[in-house]
């Protein structure tokens, strides 16, 4: 077995599996499968995350998932595969980020992880075992990476920040400073 040929069935195993689980995971946002709540129970979660609008929202994360994870597992359009599934995984790892890092305490590390092998499966290209391959990279051109990843960038951003300034705005005013009407403390 040659080194091209063990690096193409690595890719080849790698893919299928970050494809099958970001493919799964959607599908529970989509379709309810595997226990999941489908449309109307993400959408009710998104919202209790601070995702508006919720609907919408829970549409666009089982898309990146599931249709990130089908075309990883496939080899096919893997720059957009590989950006759109990383930038839906780097909303979920937005949303654990307080918990910190670790799984177990429930931080980002789970979402982060599959977003980090997403993003390096859509550089590197998915092998000789591919459809992209198959087909003469007709969706896996050079100029598709750099487009692809730097539009998931700018919408991962963008849905984050309006998350963050949505859930400031439902806190309220900051309540470290004491109101105006009181006089300071000598203490």
């Amino acid at each position: 077995m040659t080194c091209h040929t063990r690096r193409d069935l690595g890719l080849l195993a790698l893919r299928l599996g970050t494809g099958g689980v970001l493919a799964a995971h959607g599908t529970q946002k989509l379709l309810g499968w595997f226990g999941g709540g489908g449309i109307e129970g993400t959408a009710q979660g998104m919202a209790a995350m601070g995702f508006h609008p919720a609907r919408q929202s829970a549409v666009a994360a089982g898309l990146a998932e599931a249709g990130g994870g089908v075309l990883l597992a496939l080899g096919l359009a893997t720059p957009a595969a590989g950006a759109a599934a990383a930038g839906g995984m780097a909303g979920a790892a937005a949303v654990h980020a307080p918990n910190g890092f670790f799984a177990q305490s429930g931080g980002f590390e789970y979402p982060a992880f599959l977003g980090w092998t997403a993003a390096s499966i859509g550089l590197m290209g998915a092998g000789r075992f591919s459809l992209d391959h198959a087909t003469c990279h007709r969706l896996d051109q050079r100029w598709m990476v750099p487009v692809a990843f730097a539009a998931s960038a700018v919408a991962a951003a963008a849905i984050i920040q309006k998350r963050a300034r949505g859930l400031a705005a439902a806190a309220g005013p900051a309540t470290d400073a004491p109101p105006e009407d009181t006089p300071p403390s000598d203490t």
